[in-house]
């Protein structure tokens, strides 16, 4: 039996967490108002790498799971907003079961955020002004993909783009597509996890009321 290599064993990889921690008194009021506090932090650090990244896991009507990292590009106080191409598997999941749960994995920070909610499409206008603010190579991927489908090979996707940006030249608008949308998550529960010493992690949770106000919770960690 050979020796156990702790930079390649998981069981021996332990960081030891020293933050301070988070205190129900420090909370806002509103969970999109925490977390709006928070992503400006993260989004302050230069060890976290793109802060709005976030990892939105769905079920499908047979209850299969599916995980992905995704970048939020909207928040308020209605929820948190990303965009995908509709016939994508995400998106699939969602039209049979709209339960989803996303989590913000700000790890240089000792921080996460976790929410659980339901997804609802965005509006047609909502969708084509965020579509406008894209460079323009993005708005011909997204109709270069056809997303969570099988390709023959790269060069076919590529041949794909290269069509789509000789009918479409840089400074040409490019048409929004049909099949590419926002979908917005309604939370319904919002962690916030802070590192602490000996795994006794800081977690408070917040929870819609029916009267549409919040209270927070304590979990264990």
């Amino acid at each position: 039996m050979t020796d156990r290599d702790p930079v390649l064993d998981p069981a021996l990889m332990r960081e030891h967490y020293r933050a301070e921690g988070l205190d129900e008194t420090e909370l806002a009021d509103h969970p999109m108002e925490q977390f709006a506090h928070w992503f400006a932090q993260a989004a302050a650090e230069d060890a976290v790498y793109e802060a709005n990244a976030m990892v939105v896991s769905t079920a499908d009507a047979e209850g299969r799971p599916g995980s992905r990292t995704v970048l939020l590009k909207q928040f308020d106080e209605r929820g948190f907003v990303f965009f995908t191409n509709y016939g994508s598997r995400k998106a699939r999941d969602l039209a049979a079961n709209p339960y989803v749960s996303l989590l913000f994995p700000w790890h240089p920070m000792t921080r996460q955020v976790v929410v659980t909610g339901t997804a609802r499409r965005t509006g047609r206008d909502e969708t084509a002004a965020y579509f406008r603010t894209r460079p323009h190579g993005s708005q011909l991927g997204a109709w270069a993909s056809t997303q969570s489908e099988v390709v023959a090979s790269r060069a076919v996707l590529d041949a794909s783009y290269a069509e789509l940006a000789a009918r479409h030249p840089e400074g040409e608008q490019v048409p929004v597509p049909p099949h590419w949308g926002g979908f917005r998550v309604a939370p319904q529960t919002v962690e916030f996890w802070q590192g602490r010493q000996n795994r006794l992690h800081d977690r408070l949770r917040y929870v819609a009321r029916e009267d549409g106000s919040w209270r927070v919770e304590r979990l264990s960690p």
